[in-house]
């Protein structure tokens, strides 16, 4: 199975919809964000183009969305995974050996760090803010990582 990682819309819903349009062409049929979305709009339009289901964790420029949890703790794939948008509670979560993955935002940089077996991931910024937007591909079955950037998608 393949799910995407986003994190860092900032109502940049034209990157948003690039990279939905190529998830949808993929039959890539989840997405984590892991937040600053920043508004509803983003959300439902997001939502409504989207094939698949998207699971959105709350970010700092979140905090007009209540109805969001700031963390989350799912299985996909077999994998244990937890989600949230700030580096340090996503780094303790790596340490309590309890997830296969975390993912997290916050600092727009795209990072991978392996911490015993567990892989600890932001997948950068969707806005285009401060770097160049890209995402995250993970594949459950081959246990493989590809960090996408926006402008080379085909």
């Amino acid at each position: 199975m393949k799910f995407a990682i986003v994190s860092d819309t900032h109502d940049n819903i034209n990157n948003f919809k690039k990279v939905i349009d190529w998830l949808n062409k993929e039959k890539i049929e989840t997405i984590l964000h892991c937040g600053d979305i920043c508004n509803k709009e983003t959300i439902d339009e997001a939502s409504k183009i989207f094939k698949g289901e998207i699971k959105f964790v709350r970010g700092n420029g979140d905090f007009h969305l209540d109805d969001i949890p700031e963390t989350m703790e799912i299985e996909l794939g077999g994998k244990k995974i937890f989600l949230n948008h700030y580096p340090d509670i996503a780094k303790n979560k790596v340490e309590s050996g309890k997830y296969d993955l975390v993912f997290y935002g916050h600092t727009h940089k795209p990072w991978e760090e392996k911490v015993g077996e567990c892989r600890l991931v932001n997948p950068g910024e969707l806005s285009g803010q401060r770097f160049k937007p890209t995402f995250a591909i993970y594949d459950t079955e081959t246990d493989k990582l590809e960090l996408k950037i926006l402008e080379l998608l085909s």
